[in-house]
């Protein structure tokens, strides 16, 4: 067992890891030369959702702080690994972008020398949401490094990251993981049968928080399988509209029941802290945290409106793909198998131009939601594309 036991299918970018940690500890005895050369005091890993970045992010922080170099079994790995090692700072958002009052508190931090660890460890798992503001705040701290900070950045692309910062910081790039290995991982660690596991592992397309939920809950895959439908119902502009408006609706009440979970509670947690409810406690500004704790959480839903939206359009876009795999003959593996009469009874009907038009139509529909577009009528103009081809 070790930190990066939950890397999937990332061997080459574990190897690196592993030698600058190794150097980083080198650093610590004062030695220096070759050893230490892979260690540096800015990372950015980049990689397509669901290859594991803030995992990466986790298990290095932790095998920085660990004394034999990430065993994954003492206390120091467990605690780095569940952000609770109060020298490594995990930084993520549920909201659209990171503001410059989180990055402020966070150099802040980086500006102090551990107190119980051999490193303070900055991971920001979501640096493509960095606001311009933030950015700029970020930026000196990673020019002007503490002598033992190390600043891990997380990011989809390498283009999703300022150039300023990105410049200043060694890349690692994660692969998308193979399926074979994802569908392996999902019969070790969750006991899932190995046909189940392999069918989440190709409808995931690599993606492995994906492929979890699949493997686990019959209601993932039900959704899922009611997006795959929309392609087979688009007979006429009233069906193409239709489709839209479900596909739309089913996002917020997914996002609605996700948000449900959390809402409630955090607005328990700050009610206690505020006093709220206390006999003979007027809390002063009350009011006014519990309006921005709502204002977060708005922002929080439609973000994950979006997500599930995006996630929606890639499942579409992975059936469009499997159609020009079957009409241009290709020979790969098809990701949705087990629709493979149905793809190629579409297939037939229609000709690879077609498709490619239809794929670019999904491709500008992503766009067009991350852009602000509203999503109703992105999804609309989207339907039609697919119908008219």
């Amino acid at each position: 067992m070790s930190v990066w036991d939950d890397l999937v299918g990332q061997e080459p970018a574990v190897a690196v890891l592993r030698k600058a940690v190794g150097g980083a500890s080198a650093r610590l005895r004062g030695e220096s030369g070759p050893a230490t050369n892979g260690m540096t005091h800015a990372w950015l890993i980049t990689g397509p959702p669901g290859s594991g970045r803030s995992n990466a992010g986790r298990a290095f922080a932790a095998a920085l702080q660990c004394k034999t170099d990430g065993c994954g079994e003492c206390a120091v790995c467990s605690t780095a690994l569940n952000g609770a090692h109060p020298d490594v700072s995990l930084i993520r958002t549920e909201l659209l972008s990171i503001r410059v009052g989180e990055i402020r508190e966070l150099v802040r931090r980086a500006a102090m020398s551990p107190t119980q660890g051999r490193w303070q460890v900055m991971v920001v798992e979501d640096a493509d949401r960095l606001t311009e503001q933030a950015a700029d705040a970020l930026l000196k701290s990673i020019e002007e490094p503490a002598a033992r900070t190390v600043w891990v950045l997380c990011a989809p692309t390498v283009e999703d990251v300022v150039p300023t910062i990105r410049s200043r910081c060694r890349l690692l790039v994660l692969r998308t993981p193979p399926v074979l290995a994802v569908a392996e991982m999902l019969t070790r660690q969750s006991g899932i049968e190995p046909e189940l596991a392999g069918f989440a592992a190709r409808a995931a397309q690599g993606h492995i928080g994906r492929a979890k939920a699949l493997a686990r809950d019959e209601e993932v895959r039900s959704r899922r399988s009611k997006v795959l439908e929309v392609p087979f119902e688009l007979h006429d502009i009233g069906a193409c509209l239709n489709a839209a408006q479900r596909l739309v609706e089913a996002a917020k009440v997914e996002a609605k029941a996700s948000a449900a979970k959390v809402d409630e509670k955090e607005r328990t947690d700050l009610e206690q802290a505020l006093g709220v409810g206390t006999k003979g406690a007027k809390p002063r500004e009350a009011g006014a945290a519990l309006k921005e704790l709502e204002d977060q959480q708005k922002a929080r839903a439609k973000r994950w409106e979006r997500d599930v939206l995006d996630r929606s359009l890639v499942d579409l876009m992975a059936l469009y793909r499997d159609v020009l795999v079957v009409q241009t003959a290709a020979g790969a593996e098809l990701i949705n198998a087990e629709l493979g009469q149905d793809i190629k009874q579409l297939a037939g009907r229609t000709s690879p131009e077609q498709t490619i038009r239809r794929i670019g139509a999904l491709t500008g529909c992503r766009e067009a939601i991350e852009g602000n577009v509203a999503p109703l009528l992105a999804l609309e103009a989207m339907t039609i594309a697919l119908f008219e081809g």
